[in-house]
């Protein structure tokens, strides 16, 4: 494990396990904390340091997990906790920690806290839990305000009260079965103590924190359209144009609320009572980056993603701009940069990274979508670009089958998919189940080799066959082999908390830097260009000579 000693989720790399899609002990088609706990060993050899896991509560799944009916169990989908406490020890065997996915803003409307809310009258100390108001107009049949939910359609549901009126209506800034907590509640700041308290004391090592910029909203529940442009998390854009300047745009008054870091403060405390430099994570859709350091600050959370670094585009200018405002702002607060480029929410970077902007990558791509990504160019500059983010200061994440240059599954048939932003948009949205297809391990095994049978929860393309895990272990020039090899470079030059000097003498399309005893140099281009002096430690592309072609990033041993 990196950093063993103090502070190691400083310079870790952290590989997000989607529990549904990694490995499926039993064979049912779902992924399960067994699976998981078979297929350690395959993390340790690529060399990362930490497993952060989505979520794998009780819940009814009406979105894979995000909607918890029970904070402190296991799906029976996933096994149960021994079957927890079993995996973690064996990660921890391995030298790898373990961190989980906390969902804080909503609850399932199964779980009981909102299910006495639904029982109790207006003004009940159960309704209090949740963000519960009348409504507007003559009978209250309107909503309390024009809020949208992320999903699509509006963020408020009437309730019919127990003597059969229409009553009271509730907030979902996500799904209908997804009420709003309310966090102004004491008793809802409690209970969330000893939900962290129950996991810590099951040994996990920290939090990866669902929606860490929503659960206060503005007094008054004002009236927001956000802009067409904005990105429906609060952060980022629709055009793959992140916002990276220095003058925050305007707050929405459900997301980024100076009140949630109140609430962090206190949970930075409970993790304190716990030895082993416990995390805090935050998903914060906020720009820019310097709202975003905010969450990170010394009293608060440990780490925030950098999702302004995850939407720019692969363009030299930008990435040279983004690196620079991410090391500038979070070292302003003591903090580690982050650097993502894949996750569960989000087009692949393999095909992302060959979309046009008219693709808006919140939407999910399909076959009807058009200017789909051209699938060897998205490859080649997904290598080069986590070669890229792999030679940076900080931390970093990877999602789970990025390591085999997995695209987006686009021809996902509509009949299998699951996403809610799919329903809720009539099929306007393709949604995210393009990136969470259960990935491969074994060319000739059945589901390749996800589990035992044929059977996974969504469909998987037949090309999966030749990316499978056993067709690139030990080929050089693969995927596999390409991070396994950074990953060790990564360590070995303690690039983790190097630094960027930047060098010049380089094209535009060029970003070139040098970091400790290596340079690394990443060609956003199409010309090809000159290489200096130095031995080459590690290439996204093979090279002849010594110039270095498009799309592609050189490590040289400076």
């Amino acid at each position: 494990m990196t950093g063993t000693g103090t502070e190691w989720w400083r310079t870790a790399v952290i590989y997000q396990i989607y529990p549904r899609s990694f490995a499926d002990a039993n064979g049912d088609g779902m992924g399960d904390l067994a699976g998981i706990q078979s297929r350690l060993p395959q993390l340790r050899d690529l060399g990362v340091d930490a497993v952060w896991l989505s979520p794998f509560y009780t819940s009814p799944q009406r979105d894979a997990g995000y909607d918890v009916a029970d904070y402190c169990d296991v799906d029976p989908l996933f096994g149960d906790l021994d079957d927890f406490d079993a995996m973690q020890q064996a990660a921890h065997d391995l030298g790898i920690r373990v961190i989980i996915d906390i969902v804080p803003n909503h609850s399932s409307s199964d779980h009981v806290w909102f299910q006495e809310a639904l029982r109790a009258a207006p003004g009940s100390d159960a309704r209090a839990r949740y963000m519960f108001r009348d409504g507007l107009g003559a009978t209250g049949e309107l909503p309390p305000n024009n809020w949208e939910s992320v999903f699509g359609g509006r963020a408020w549901t009437r309730i019919t009260e127990a003597d059969g009126t229409p009553g009271q209506w509730y907030l979902h800034l996500f799904d209908s079965t997804q009420p709003d907590l309310d966090w102004e509640n004491p008793w809802v700041r409690e209970q969330f103590r000893s939900v962290l308290r129950f996991w810590l004391d099951r040994g996990v090592d920290g939090f990866r924190v669902d929606v860490a910029h929503g659960m206060i909203k503005a007094a008054g529940l004002p009236d927001y359209t956000p802009p067409a442009e904005g990105g429906s998390m609060g952060g980022g854009s629709a055009t793959l144009e992140p916002n990276i300047s220095a003058e925050p745009p305007v707050t929405p008054p459900y997301w980024a609320q100076d009140g949630v870091h109140e609430i962090y403060r206190d949970w930075h405390a409970v993790l304190a009572e716990y030895p082993g430099d416990r995390v805090l994570a935050a998903e914060a859709w906020v720009d820019p980056l310097t709202e975003v350091a905010k969450w990170v600050r010394p009293d608060e959370m440990h780490q925030a993603f950098n999702f302004a670094y995850l939407e720019t585009p692969w363009n030299a200018p930008m990435l040279r701009r983004v690196i620079d405002d991410s090391l500038a702002a979070f070292s302003g607060v003591g903090a580690p940069s982050t650097w993502v480029l894949s996750n569960h929410d989000v087009v692949r970077h393999a095909s992302r990274l060959a979309l046009g902007a008219e693709n808006l990558q919140g939407h999910g791509i399909g076959p009807n979508t058009p200017g789909l990504p051209d699938t060897v160019v998205g490859l080649r500059r997904a290598r080069a670009a986590s070669s890229l983010m792999l030679s940076l200061p900080g931390s970093s994440y990877l999602y789970q089958g990025e390591e085999l240059g997995l695209p987006e599954v686009i021809d996902l048939p509509d009949s299998a998919r699951e996403d809610p932003t799919w329903f809720r948009t009539k099929g306007e949205r393709y949604g995210r189940d393009g990136c969470r297809v259960p990935i491969p391990w074994e060319a000739a095994a059945p589901s390749y080799g996800f589990g035992t049978s044929s059977k996974s929860w969504l469909p998987q393309p037949a090309e999966w066959a030749g990316l499978a895990r056993d067709q690139q272990a030990g080929v050089e020039g693969s995927t596999l082999e390409l991070y396994t090899l950074a990953l060790r470079l990564r360590r070995e030059f303690a690039l983790g908390v190097g630094s960027v000097d930047w060098l010049p003498g380089f094209p535009p399309e060029v970003v070139a830097f040098r970091s400790g005893g290596v340079t690394v140099i990443a060609n956003t281009g199409d010309a090809s260009v000159t290489l200096p002096v130095g031995d080459v430690l590690l290439s996204s592309e093979t090279l002849t000579g010594r110039t270095l072609p498009g799309d592609t990033t050189v490590w040289l041993r400076s």
